[in-house]
């Protein structure tokens, strides 16, 4: 008989909230987050209704500016980058470690945030918060080294990403943006994110950093944070379609920008026979749904191998683990051990499976679908935000599976039979983050690789974004402006010497780091 589920003591989103407003008062009311601008969180803003995709319940929603307010802010930054830039480096050192160690100090309650917010399993969210933390220490250690020769920039760093990794992308961008003598911007993403932000932005505001953290739609707060002259450097995680037209303006206005956006990163299957470190490494591609930029949704297989890839491939996608983050057999047992929850809402998961059934309905053939009537759920919940796991066989060409990134629990299998379909297929999206070539035969993965358009290529290994000394970028289409990681994400966000060509993707120039 099925055990009945219940909610994990202490975890409830009315909880979390609690937490909040008792953490940093000065950032949560009642029933809303407030922007933060000018030195001081301000009660502005239009908040927007907004749920949790974990079961649907109401949480905080982002408080949108107009257009005019969000100018405002901008100059008010500005001022605050022209103080900041001249604050000494061990001063700033001395802040943004502070900051470290309050984040740290509440790192369970960002955790639970995003759960609810953005529905990551628990051991996923803490490793968000955690990757954010420790990366930047990285950086705290090592920044007099970075920074020789360096100056800030002319303006403040404005941020624009996407909800699925606040700490470990946003946070830490921000705070060594800011180590590096530089205020910063941060824009709140629409679909999830808001409360984790609001309190990351408060601890460290209490500690000197001076950081604006404001809402709204990306077409009302573009002329602002994109295109104001006020703005020294744009930084942008997102889709193409967004990513085109803040590259176009960044382009017109000569300004210095970071820009990464989606790729149908690959995984190419040939000559091929360590079938037991394939399978062990399928579940862990599903983690957080394939809610990832460096996730792996396509697997370009051999033909003639197709028979042993399947025999790996199923027995793993069938391991895995979906349901409710919170949900558990007694309220006082540890968090669930998941490999994903939802994806980030319901619309999301209908275009999902609507793209899935239209795929299968011109040709696509279904190989796996999971059922979420398998998955660990509270009894009655909503599971709207939920998609199964699928793999279809042959997506068609006229479907979007084919060449874009799903964001999501679906695989695509792409069949092949020569070398040079192998690579055409691994390049379908004109430009990737990352990509994996399985080969026994390593000759023909050194000659194979450099033709796979993807800044990182694993050997029958999983590539990632990295951390600390990683350096990270895109070809093609999924990247434009100045690579990151490491020393580079500095370099990005500093002036060198007169002429400087940074290493990235630019209308003038390619330069590898």
């Amino acid at each position: 008989m099925a055990t009945t589920l219940t909610l994990k003591a202490g975890t409830s989103w009315a909880d979390a909230w609690q937490r909040c407003l008792t953490a940093a008062p000065e950032a949560f009311r009642d029933d809303r987050v407030l922007n933060l601008w000018n030195g001081t969180w301000q009660a502005d803003g239009r908040a927007l209704p907004a749920t949790s995709p974990v079961d649907g319940s109401p949480t905080a929603g982002p408080p949108r500016l107009d257009r005019a307010t969000a100018q405002q802010a901008v100059r008010a930054s500005l001022d605050q980058h022209r103080a900041w830039r001249h604050v000494p480096l061990d001063e700033r050192r001395a802040r943004v470690a502070a900051t470290l160690d309050a984040l740290a100090g509440h790192r369970d309650l960002l955790a639970l945030l995003l759960v609810w917010e953005i529905g990551k399993p628990w051991r996923l969210a803490r490793a968000d918060v955690d990757r954010a933390v420790d990366g930047v220490r990285w950086y705290v250690d090592g920044i007099e080294g970075m920074l020789a020769g360096r100056a800030p920039l002319d303006g403040p760093v404005s941020n624009i990403a996407s909800w699925n990794y606040p700490m470990s992308v946003l946070v830490h961008a921000v705070l060594v943006q800011a180590l590096a003598g530089n205020a910063v911007i941060a824009k709140t993403p629409t679909d999830g994110g808001v409360a984790c932000l609001t309190l990351a932005s408060a601890l460290a505001a209490r500690e000197g950093i001076p950081v604006t953290l404001v809402s709204g739609s990306g077409g009302e707060l573009s002329q602002a944070l994109v295109r104001a002259p006020e703005i020294g450097c744009v930084s942008f995680v997102g889709g193409r379609d967004t990513g085109a037209a803040v590259a176009t303006a960044v382009a017109d206005l000569g300004k210095r920008h970071i820009l990464e956006q989606e790729g149908l990163n690959t995984w190419g299957i040939w000559n091929h026979t360590d079938w037991d470190a394939f399978t062990a490494v399928v579940p862990k591609l599903f983690d957080y749904g394939k809610q990832r930029c460096t996730a792996y949704p396509r697997f370009v297989v051999q033909r003639e191998l197709f028979d042993e890839f399947l025999a790996a491939y199923l027995p793993a996608v069938r391991t895995l683990r979906v349901g409710h983050p919170l949900a558990v057999e007694d309220p006082r047992d540890p968090f669930p051990e998941l490999d994903f929850g939802p994806v980030i809402n319901a619309a999301k998961a209908k275009e999902l499976n609507d793209q899935v059934a239209e795929a299968i309905d011109r040709g696509a053939v279904p190989l796996h679908r999971g059922r979420l009537s398998e998955g660990r759920f509270l009894p009655g919940q909503d599971t709207s935000a939920y998609v199964r796991p699928v793999t279809l066989l042959g997506p068609p060409p006229s479907s979007p599976l084919h060449h874009a990134e799903p964001f999501g629990p679906v695989d695509t299998i792409v069949l092949v039979d020569t070398e040079a379909e192998l690579l055409a297929a691994m390049n379908a999206s004109n430009g990737a983050l990352v990509a994996t070539l399985s080969t026994d035969d390593r000759s023909a993965f050194e000659r194979l690789a450099p033709q796979i358009r993807a800044f990182k290529v694993g050997h029958g290994v999983p590539r990632s974004r990295g951390d600390r000394d990683e350096l990270f970028g895109g070809f093609g289409a999924s990247w434009s402006g100045a690579f990151v990681g490491g020393e580079l994400l500095v370099r990005a966000v500093t002036r060198g010497p007169a002429g400087e060509r940074l290493p990235g993707n630019f209308p003038d120039h390619h330069l590898m780091p």
